[in-house]
């Protein structure tokens, strides 16, 4: 199968969550960079990422068995200052090589000059790739994609002709670029919980304020690999590890953060008392900071119904003492649920 008109015998793709490349970054734009990376080192993950949010034809052709993590020495010093790259080889179906050039860095804002950076980013690796390659003499095609989680909505230009001011002078000579955009504020939450996998639960876990919710989405993503092995497991004991630590944030730090990222929960049972032990503690800070303007959309809606209605998705999961310090309900309110529902 061709690819945009050329042939697809090395296919990389450029994924890049945002990061500018000024000023330093906060604890939380920090926690994102080390969970990104170690998130989407594991293959699964990074292959829901693309199968479920790459909606393009020859995603089906990839045959992701084969996908394997290479050496960062393989990119130049043009990537050395970026320390969270991943570069990815996989094979397609009919066992020709592509590679996937995978940037996992975080910013909350979305910069104007985004397709100036990819631009600035597909150059560098055709030029280390002709270093590497000097016989050949075709360019690998490059897919680039940008995943983005900031709050407010994606407004920059996805294409580099769009920056320029009259780019209609130059005709056939302006520079062109365009690059794929997966906005997690963009994906109804219905649709994430029904599509139930490890990047869908991401979303949830960084886009939703409902704890009940965040819950439910881990515990029925914890169903679907509860039956498998301990190698198996590992993708969602990451995802779980990497959102207690980012609730916990200032809380954990340097050998702390290496031996929460490392904790594996061996039952439902421990899954559950861990999610609600930390968002008990640490979850309103949380969303006070992180989410402010979706709770205090809640709190004026009616903080009391929120409350109840949070207690009342719990039930099925959790007794009663458990509900209650999570929400802050009496128990004699809780017992009351229990009865009525």
């Amino acid at each position: 199968m061709a690819f945009g008109g050329l042939n697809r015998s090395h296919l990389p793709l450029a994924l890049s969550p945002i990061n500018p490349p000024l000023a330093g970054k906060t604890m939380t734009e920090a926690l994102h960079d080390k969970g990104y990376k170690r998130l989407f080192s594991n293959k699964v993950i990074f292959r829901q990422l693309i199968e479920s949010f790459v909606l393009e034809d020859w995603v089906q052709d990839c045959d992701f068995s084969q996908c394997q993590r290479m050496d960062k020495s393989f990119v130049s010093e043009h990537y050395k200052e970026t320390e969270s790259d991943l570069i990815y080889q996989v094979k397609f179906k009919d066992s020709s090589n592509a590679y996937i050039f995978l940037l996992t860095e975080f910013q909350a804002t979305a910069p104007w000059y985004m397709a100036i950076r990819m631009l600035n980013y597909v150059g560098n690796f055709y030029m280390d790739w002709l270093r590497d390659n000097p016989q050949k003499q075709a360019l690998p095609p490059i897919f680039p994609l940008v995943l983005y989680n900031g709050n407010p909505k994606w407004t920059a230009a996805t294409d580099f002709a769009s920056l320029l001011g009259a780019n209609h002078i130059l005709g056939k000579y302006t520079p062109q670029l365009h690059y794929c955009l997966i906005d997690e504020s963009q994906y109804d939450l219905d649709n994430l919980r029904q599509m139930g996998n490890l990047v869908s639960t991401l979303i949830i876990a960084e886009r939703c304020t409902d704890i009940a919710t965040i819950n439910q989405a881990f515990l029925a993503l914890y169903d679907k690999y509860d039956p498998l092995g301990s190698e198996e497991k590992q993708p969602f004991m990451d995802l779980l590890n990497w959102f207690i630590q980012l609730i916990l944030r200032e809380k954990v730090s340097g050998d702390g953060y290496q031996e929460l990222v490392n904790t594996i929960y061996d039952s439902k049972e421990k899954v559950a008392n861990v999610l609600t032990e930390t968002l008990a503690k640490y979850g309103q800070n949380f969303y006070v900071k992180g989410r402010e303007e979706g709770l205090q959309e809640g709190l004026q809606k009616g903080r009391q119904e929120a409350l109840l209605n949070a207690a009342r998705k719990l039930l099925s999961s959790m007794d009663d003492a458990a509900i209650a310090e999570i929400t802050g309900l009496p128990a004699a309110t809780i017992a009351e649920l229990r009865r009525t529902c």
